[in-house]
């Protein structure tokens, strides 16, 4: 079986208009990401880490430059890229079976096929016994796990996590990076996951892409060779952690930290590129 879920993305820009004034949110994105891989990425609120998920998500097409998935044009939403958001988003009057299986609408399955690959997705996100339970009941890393399974079910090519264990307690927060992690080991899936944490990015991330901002582009980028499961105390873990976030600190000046002006009148920051760790 061909191996899929190549990502490709050439000088990629995306201009937002705020009040009759452009606002340019991502300008020249290059990133090519091979199948399979995980890719983090980290940068200040603001630098347009959503909005490269958008995009390669198909909910947002009006931008500049090609974004190709197995050397196809993403021009709109696919089945072939599932999108797990910050919050769960399941709706109550279904229970987590019935959640999970609205990713399974427009397949062609028999339904007692469709029954099985719903309760063997939730038995992948560590669910068994919950498939009859509402929403209501779940705590917030349950009901988080219940997103990740109908973004898997259909079998994408590429996940695409927005911040997903950003309301979580540090507790729940790391389990779930560690089951995210057996989960991508056990799909063999691509995955590009956005985050605010970096010590997240470095422990789940085979690279780390740093963004800057104002407009959003990539300013550095790290590739982690450390074996899977990762420990967090590994001395090594904590030297890519702390130049990724002395790359982060680098991109992002003090200045964008504040509200922007519309039209912005400052010269943007010169994209800093460092070596690979």
């Amino acid at each position: 079986m061909a191996v899929t879920g190549e990502l490709r993305l050439q000088a990629v820009s995306r201009t937002f208009h705020v009040a009759g004034a452009p606002l340019p949110v991502l300008a020249g994105i290059d990133l090519a990401v091979p199948p399979g891989a995980f890719i983090t990425i980290v940068g200040a609120s603001g630098c347009g880490k959503s909005t490269l998920l958008r995009l390669i998500a198909g909910l947002d097409t009006g931008f500049d430059g090609a974004a190709t998935l197995d050397g196809q044009a993403v021009a709109g939403p696919g089945l072939e890229r599932g999108l797990v958001f910050q919050e769960p988003r399941l709706f109550p009057w279904l229970t987590v079976a019935q959640n999970i299986g609205l990713g399974l609408l427009n397949a062609d399955l028999p339904k007692a096929e469709r029954k099985r690959v719903v309760q063997e997705h939730i038995a992948l996100v560590g669910l068994s016994g919950f498939q009859d339970a509402w929403p209501h009941q779940l705590s917030g890393g349950m009901a988080q796990r219940a997103a990740i399974a109908r973004g898997l079910v259909n079998r994408p090519r590429v996940l695409l996590l927005d911040e997903p264990f950003g309301a979580l307690d540090a507790l729940t927060r790391a389990r779930l990076q560690e089951e995210l992690q057996r989960i991508w080991a056990a799909e063999g899936i691509t995955m590009l996951l956005v985050t605010h944490d970096v010590e997240e990015a470095v422990y789940l991330g085979d690279r780390i892409i740093v963004m800057a901002p104002r407009p959003g582009r990539i300013a550095a980028s790290f590739d982690v060779h450390l074996p899977r499961p990762r420990d967090r105390s590994d001395p090594a873990l904590g030297e890519v952690r702390d130049a990724v976030m002395a790359a982060l600190q680098m991109a992002t000046p003090a200045e964008a930290a504040q509200p922007a002006t519309i039209p912005s009148h400052h010269a943007a920051l010169a994209p800093v590129f460092l070596p690979a760790i």
